[in-house]
């Protein structure tokens, strides 16, 4: 069974047994959070929520809490001599997608 489920602002296509980042979230390893699906398949059968699916979820753990690749950024004037190079590791937690149901 698949779902696409709306997190962190984007929608991800989950299965069970995945892991997937999001922005940081509050709980420790071990908590674990449900999501609303928003499509969800289940062999031949589509179903499409309006915007969810009812009765449908995506239960997923906290795997562990982390920061992202480094991204680096330069600023930089001409004629002046004036660089800067400044960089960003955005938080991120992971999680594991334990179970998808469908009631």
């Amino acid at each position: 069974m698949q779902a696409i489920v709306r997190a962190d602002g984007r929608q991800l296509l989950l299965t069970e047994g995945q892991e997937f980042d999001v922005g940081s979230l509050a709980g420790d390893p071990g908590d674990a959070f449900e999501f609303d699906v928003l499509l969800l398949i289940d062999g031949e059968d589509v179903t499409i929520g309006e915007p969810v699916v009812a009765g449908a979820s995506v239960r997923a753990r906290i795997a562990a809490h982390g920061r992202g690749k480094k991204l680096r950024f330069m600023k930089y004037k001409s004629k002046v001599r004036y660089r800067r190079t400044l960089g960003h590791r955005q938080p991120i937690t992971r999680l594991v997608v334990e179970s998808i149901t469908k009631e």
